[in-house]
């Protein structure tokens, strides 16, 4: 029964929503997951160089596993595939032309296109892509799934509501204060079922300004380049919207520690292939060397010239 009176509750937004059109869940694990049960896959070739999340998904849902290199433009490298194989694509830091990813697809066929790190990017048409909304916006779930496949199954809404502490916590105090509630929350959809997006978390992103989102991003993407590009070992084309500056330089791990001191929080994406990867491959040293420095909408021009300056005083350290 509808209630009537009392308190307000969040305001409801009504903005365009960005990928309106996909299939709304509750996180971008559970886009694999959903994909995996719709289009029974049984065999999927994984990069080495992703998160160990994607590896567990693929465990729990019964998918058989195989794996490619990375080369240094964060492409497949020496790929091959069964006939019944599908192939798992990351688009790392939006580095994948729409171009190359519409060879991979013609060559391949059975492709899967992880855009967690891409945002901004637009879907190819018939190729299933999904996107992560909680590495982009101020959310604490959500994932979009462009697919033909569609689940047989009734699946139940979200609710978010307990799980918001951290992000409303940082928005008055600071980040160190809630880092283990971030964390906390991460661990959470490690058994999380597939389920649509909550209420909550669609209506944030209906109140979001993805245009100024973009543009920030670029903006801030373009201004690192400009200082770094030199010292860069990574020859990056410029990401629209993009998802972090990935600055890769010689001992990227010390200076990690060092910006930290400073309060510049840059984080290991995948602590789990510096463990799993020979020392000497270039997976282990991607995963540790890169600095994938914040390129956000919440940070202005000012900022990005504070944090490329401690960046390069501490690589002179």
């Amino acid at each position: 029964m509808k209630e009537y009176g009392g308190y307000i509750e969040l305001d409801t937004y009504r903005l365009p929503m960005l990928h309106d059109g996909a299939t709304a869940l509750n996180c971008g694990r559970n886009c694999l997951a959903y994909l995996i049960k719709a289009k029974n896959i049984r065999k999927i070739k994984l990069p080495y160089f992703m998160c160990d999340s994607v590896f567990n998904v693929c465990k729990k849902y019964g998918a058989e596993m195989s794996f490619y290199h990375v080369d240094e433009h964060f492409k497949p490298a020496d790929l091959s595939l069964d006939s019944d194989e599908w192939l798992y694509v990351m688009n790392y830091y939006g580095q994948l032309t729409g171009e190359y990813l519409s060879e991979l697809k013609e060559r391949y066929g059975r492709v899967i296109i992880d855009n967690a790190q891409a945002y901004f990017n637009e879907p190819l048409p018939g190729t299933d892509t999904l996107y992560t909304c909680r590495k982009y916006f101020g959310v604490a779930d959500g994932a979009f799934l462009y697919t033909d496949a569609q689940l047989d199954e009734q699946l139940p809404e979200d609710e978010s509501f307990d799980r918001m502490r951290f992000l409303l916590g940082r928005f008055e105090r600071t980040a160190s204060e809630f880092y283990g509630d971030n964390q906390q929350n991460n661990r959470r959809f490690a058994d999380e079922p597939i389920k649509q997006m909550s209420k909550l978390t669609k209506n944030l992103l209906h109140g979001i300004d993805y245009e100024f989102v973009k543009q920030r991003r670029t903006s801030n993407f373009k201004l690192y380049h400009d200082r770094l590009k030199d010292v860069n070992e990574l020859d990056l084309r410029e990401a629209g919207g993009a998802f972090a500056y990935p600055l890769l330089i010689k001992n990227g791990a010390d200076i990690r520690k060092a910006l930290q001191q400073k309060k510049i929080y840059v984080p290991t994406l995948w602590p789990n292939v510096r463990s799993s990867m020979p020392d000497n491959s270039l997976e282990h040293r991607l995963a540790g060397d890169i600095l994938p420095l914040p390129a956000d909408q919440r940070y202005s021009a000012n900022d990005i010239d504070f944090i490329t300056e401690a960046v390069i005083i501490c690589m002179k350290n």
